[in-house]
């Protein structure tokens, strides 16, 4: 039984659909964080003088703020793709499982 229930999942274009975009939507994410943080970690190696530039008459330096919006950027595409999985994808997974049956 649950063979046959595998066989229609995988014959259904509904699940190559989602499986295609999940795996597109999730090689962007994937490549949009390497760029943020690789990039942040380029201008360590390469430009300290620019991050070492302090903000204002502080101690604070240009380093610091872009070190918090890396962690921003990171909580902030984490939660737009949770909101699509558990929208989108979700949806696309029980219409698709509720063809199965």
């Amino acid at each position: 039984m649950h063979n046959d229930t595998y066989e229609k999942i995988r014959a259904n274009p509904k699940y190559h659909q989602l499986k295609n975009t999940r795996n597109a939507y999730g090689w962007v994410m994937t490549i949009l964080m390497l760029v943020v943080y690789y990039g942040y970690i380029a201008l360590i190696a390469f430009n300290k003088a620019f991050l070492a530039q302090p903000l204002g008459s502080g101690v604070t330096t240009v380093g610091i703020p872009l070190g918090v919006g890396v962690i921003a950027f990171t909580i902030i595409i984490t939660g737009i793709y949770v909101r699509r999985a558990n929208g989108e994808f979700d949806a696309l997974k029980d219409e698709i499982i509720k063809e199965a049956k």
